[in-house]
């Protein structure tokens, strides 16, 4: 009887075990390092020796807190004080784990380089949680693009007329790029903190307006080398827009002249992201470069429209019982 007691003791402490560490403390939860780097000290005091650092992303245990600090454990077993601030629970983690995966097959819009050292959210908007910080200079590839209300600003009032009444102040919005950083995390950044990598050959033509996104649709031959030729969407350089872009413009290379041209501009789109590049076969054409994009109709309803490029020839392909629109394009030469 007494070894069957013993034994139950042994179980009872061996289960007890997981939520408690060698010293007796118990695990209260898992957090995360948000800081790219915070201390850990050896008690919380305005003199205080450092036992370590942490650094952006790594898991700890969470064993006491106090005011401003959390006791931690890391996975080498050093312990110590770090200030709560640097620190996201698992939910947030768990959140970007599960961005990531229902991203992970996005086609990229553009590539992009970080000005400034930025945080990758959950989600659009300044206050929202975040967990990897991203240093200044580093490329992501963008997907999508959204809006966010920038917190505590309003646009200002408009003056009452004779005829109608002032309309009242609303909030100002802001752009944000849904990215996948050089790890292949993805999660949302300010767009305003993002430069797009547009080839300067191409960016030059931009005439006051923003890229939104840019594609490689095929090379041409000119003497020795393969120039790229590119799909372009555009818009306004103005942050909240209702949609994504409102323009497309294709780029080809004129072999005689060695210069780009615009061989095709349409503008009126309601155009969202993503837009799609891929080839298809025309028969007598061969295989061409198609781009698909994804636009409001009149009745509010997001359809596909597909083009395909003959260089330097850009056309609608209609599907199966599709009408022709009242073409809003304009085929040019630059």
């Amino acid at each position: 009887m007494p070894r069957l007691f013993s034994a139950a003791l042994l179980i009872s402490a061996l289960l007890l075990l997981p939520a408690c560490n060698r010293h007796g403390r118990r695990v209260l939860e898992v957090a995360y390092v948000s800081a790219p780097q915070a201390t850990l000290r050896d008690q919380v005091a305005a003199v205080y020796n450092r036992v370590g650092i942490v650094k952006n992303g790594e898991r700890v245990e969470v064993l006491d807190r106090d005011r401003r600090f959390a006791r931690v454990r890391t996975a080498s077993g050093t312990e110590g004080w770090v200030e709560q601030r640097y620190l996201v629970d698992q939910k947030t983690y768990d959140a970007l784990e599960e961005l990531t995966r229902e991203n992970a097959n996005d086609p990229v819009q553009a590539p992009g380089i970080l000005r400034n050292d930025t945080n990758l959210h959950v989600a659009p908007g300044r206050d929202t949680e975040h967990l990897y910080q991203l240093v200044s200079g580093s490329k992501v590839s963008i997907l999508k693009r959204a809006t966010a209300e920038k917190a505590g600003v309003f646009q200002p009032a408009k003056p009452a007329s004779s005829n109608k009444a002032g309309k009242e102040p609303g909030p100002v919005l802001e752009d944000w790029w849904l990215v996948r950083d050089p790890q292949g995390r993805v999660g949302w950044v300010l767009a305003r903190m993002v430069d797009e990598d547009v080839p300067l050959d191409v960016a030059q033509y931009a005439e006051g307006q923003r890229f939104v996104a840019f594609f490689q649709l095929d090379t041409v031959q000119d003497g020795d080398k393969k120039v790229p030729q590119y799909l372009c969407v555009m818009t306004d350089p103005h942050d909240g827009l209702p949609f994504d872009y409102d323009q497309v413009r294709v780029f080809t290379w004129n072999v005689r002249k060695h210069r780009y041209e615009t061989a095709y501009r349409e503008h009126g789109l309601n155009g969202f992201l993503p837009v799609t590049v891929t080839q298809e076969n025309f028969d007598k054409e061969g295989t061409l470069p198609v781009f698909i994009l994804h636009v409001k109709d009149d009745a509010g309803n997001v359809v596909e429209r597909k083009y395909k490029l003959n260089t330097p020839i850009v056309r609608r392909v209609l599907a199966p019982g599709e009408q022709r629109e009242e073409p809003k394009a304009k085929r040019r030469r630059r």
